[in-house]
Order: structure tokens, then C-alpha cells, then sequence
């Protein structure tokens, strides 16, 4: 096993240690464990290409790995005892879209019998935009003076912008993919 999915194993196992700081109202762990998994993301995917060590099990892991960090951390955020979090709004249409792709991937898949998965530059900066706005959640809440309402509405609206965004993308990609099929 190669490092960077020694690193995004490091990210999953970081999961329920971040879910359990949130559980415990232990908002500045929460932080510092969020954003040591959220660093693993960037690291991973950077050694990977640098050093050419992308691998099937790093495809399969590391947007799961993405997916558990980022939708525990909307729930629980939004379930926790903190003053400041992320409006059900925002967290449904983030789930709705891992959903959706998820499940657009599954369909292609079974008529295909395979796929092809490229992170589009959309998805990537809305996993980036996402990490983003759960540090600042968090930071938010560890250090109040540091918040900024309107900061944060506008952090909140420009992701999802961008997970529409990347919805679009993903969809495109994946009618582009069934339409192949047609003209084999």
C-alpha cells in the first residue's frame, strides 16, 4: 500500500474521532481533526500524481473517504450543540448531489458494464469549497469573534453554486458516456 492511501485511510479512520469530539461538544478537537483529514485530501492526490502512485484502490477510496468526512460532517454539525451551522437547505442539496452521482455512476455501470470516473474541475473545487466552509463553521464556533455573517452566507451560497455546478458537469459526463454506448 502506497502513501497517499495510507493517507486517505488515515482520512476515514479520522471520521468517527471527528464525529465523537462533535458528539461531546469538543468543538476545537473537532477542528484540529477535520482539518488534519481535510489536509489529507490535498496530500494524497498531490503525491499521487507527483509521484505517479495513483492506484484502482486510491480511485475507489478516496471519494469515499471524501463522502464520509464531508456528509458526517454536515449531520453532525447540524445535530450538535454549536451555535453556528449549516442550514438544512444547504446540507440537503449536498447529500441529494453524492446521491444522485452515486447513483447516475451504479445505472451507467449496469448498462455499460463499466465506467469511466474522472473528478471534473467542479467536483474537485466543490470538495475543496466544502472543506473550506466546515473549517470555518468550526472556527467560527471555537473563536466567535472570528465570525462574519455575511462572510459566511456568501462561503455557503458560492458552494453551492459550485455543487450545481458540478452536478451539471457530472451529468453531461454521464449522458456522454451512455450516448456512447449508441454509437458503438
Amino acid at each position: 500500500m502506497n502513501l497517499p492511501n495510507l493517507l486517505t485511510l488515515l482520512r476515514i479512520i479520522l471520521v468517527p474521532v471527528f464525529i465523537t469530539f462533535l458528539w461531546y461538544n469538543m468543538p476545537l478537537f473537532a477542528l484540529i481533526t477535520f482539518t488534519i483529514a481535510g489536509l489529507t485530501d490535498a496530500i494524497d492526490g498531490y503525491l499521487a500524481r507527483k509521484y505517479n502512485q495513483e492506484s484502482q484502490l486510491g480511485k475507489i477510496l478516496d471519494p469515499i473517504a471524501d463522502k464520509t468526512l464531508l456528509v458526517s460532517a454536515f449531520v453532525f454539525i447540524f445535530n450538535s450543540d454549536l451555535s453556528i451551522k449549516f442550514p438544512f437547505w444547504f446540507i440537503l442539496f449536498a447529500i441529494s448531489r453524492d446521491i444522485y452521482i452515486l447513483a447516475g455512476s451504479f445505472l451507467i455501470y449496469l448498462i455499460k458494464g463499466s465506467l469511466k470516473v474522472k473528478p471534473s474541475f467542479f467536483g474537485k473545487m466543490t470538495t475543496f469549497l466544502q472543506i473550506f466552509t466546515v473549517i470555518y463553521t468550526l472556527i467560527s464556533n471555537v473563536f466567535p469573534n472570528l465570525y462574519n455573517h455575511l462572510f459566511y452566507e456568501s462561503a455557503l451560497i458560492i458552494t453551492f453554486i459550485v455543487m450545481v455546478l458540478s452536478l451539471l458537469t457530472y451529468t453531461y459526463d454521464g449522458i456522454k458516456q451512455l450516448n456512447d454506448l449508441e454509437n458503438l
